[in-house]
């Protein structure tokens, strides 16, 4: 029972802070407008606070490829990849995404994870132990973070794209394995890794460099291929974690790396090892997603993604909030506190906007922001619209 007041505590807390976190109730497809239920109604609302930045999840091609898949493989594994789970399809799906990436990693070779989160855990945990260090970006995502922390490596955190801070840390470790461990596109902030030099770095110091390109695969560079392409680079130094369930609309995750590495991954990797696999019709609404989002269809995906975000920062004069510098579909506003924060997001809900205030300890104390999320569904009168309504609010902002 004192666990119980404990945990009342802490989140009457939090409701005071307006740190609470409230789940809503939606319906229907993934798209640029989602119906939303409340206690007392429902409103359609356009969606500004989704992943799905080339709006494959409700593709007709990728929903007719699942159920397709269903129809010949069921809706479940039976078990995980090394007792029966491991599908034809898991494998097609794996020797494609290795495909894209092998300009980048030699000898490379891909494997699947349910999830990023579970992806990151596994390699860090497994590949990083208490005679390694690793160097970890400042901002990274919450799965590198705690895969370093299960893995009980020595971390030392470095401030966000400072490489000669990063430098320095490296010239200083005579750890036996070295990671530099980042996110090539920043959730919350919208900006680029410089991954670049943080080869360089890597070569330089002896040190694996681990990509977790949630944000940039599909997105990024010649084909949807991601941040590596976007990047030009080519290393066997490289672990790369690319997520299925945004640019591709789907679910799931990989990791490309050299074969060795993935092999070894397969035999120790817990999260994959004691999992039951993702069902094979998921792989089958993958290799569907892929398809497009890597042909030509995708490069039409991608420009109209493009003129979207465009668009919207030459639309947008919200002073005194701060409109984060970004070219990716992640367009951050930070607002500040967090109570007015979720005073303009219920006001653009208000207006017919579902954009998502973004409170610690997603990001720093004092930096709350709204999380604007760009998709090349969205129409240019969303867009439009958007831009109209975000102005309205920080006009009426600035007069107090």
């Amino acid at each position: 029972m004192e666990l119980l007041e404990d945990l009342r505590l802490r989140l009457r807390q939090w409701e005071q802070s307006d740190l609470l976190r409230k789940r809503r109730i939606v319906d229907g497809p993934c798209a640029a407008q989602r119906c939303v239920w409340s206690a007392d109604d429902s409103r359609l609302l356009n969606a500004f606070c989704s992943n799905d930045y080339l709006g494959l999840a409700a593709h007709p091609d990728v929903i007719a490829a699942l159920e397709h898949g269903a129809r010949q493989m069921g809706v479940g594994a039976g078990a995980s990849h090394l007792i029966s789970g491991h599908h034809r399809a898991h494998e097609r799906l794996e020797e494609q995404l290795a495909a894209l990436q092998s300009p980048h990693i030699p000898q490379c070779r891909a494997l699947l994870f349910a999830s990023g989160y579970l992806a990151n855990i596994g390699v860090l945990a497994t590949l990083a132990d208490r005679q390694s260090e690793i160097f970890s970006e400042e901002l990274n995502h919450a799965s590198l973070i705690d895969g370093i922390r299960l893995s009980g490596a020595h971390c030392k955190v470095y401030p966000h794209a400072n490489l000669a801070a990063l430098d320095t840390m490296l010239r200083a470790s005579s750890a036996c394995s070295k990671f530099i461990v980042t996110d090539a596109v920043f959730s919350m902030e919208g900006d680029l890794a410089p991954l670049g030099s943080l080869l360089e770095l890597a070569r330089r110091h002896g040190a694996w460099l681990l990509v977790d390109d949630a944000h940039g695969f599909g997105v990024l560079g010649e084909r949807g291929r991601g941040s590596l392409a976007h990047h030009a680079l080519r290393s066997e130094q490289l672990i790369y974690m690319g997520t299925l369930g945004k640019a591709l609309g789907v679910v799931g995750a990989f990791v490309a790396a050299h074969k060795t590495l993935i092999e070894y991954l397969v035999q120790r990797a817990r999260p994959y090892v004691f999992s039951t696999a993702s069902p094979p019709a998921l792989a089958v609404a993958l290799e569907a997603a892929l398809h497009i989002a890597s042909g030509p269809q995708g490069d039409e995906l991608r420009a109209a993604l493009r003129r979207n975000i465009v668009r919207l920062r030459e639309a947008l004069r919200v002073d005194p909030w701060r409109l984060l510098a970004s070219d990716t579909p992640i367009q951050p506003i930070v607002i500040g506190e967090n109570a007015r924060t979720m005073q303009v997001a219920d006001a653009m809900q208000g207006q017919g906007f579902w954009v998502p205030g973004i409170r610690p300890p997603t990001v720093p104390p004092g930096t709350a922001r709204l999380r604007v999320a760009l998709s090349a569904a969205h129409s240019v009168e969303q867009i439009d619209r958007l831009a109209e309504a975000l102005n309205a609010l920080a006009a009426r902002h600035r007069g107090g």
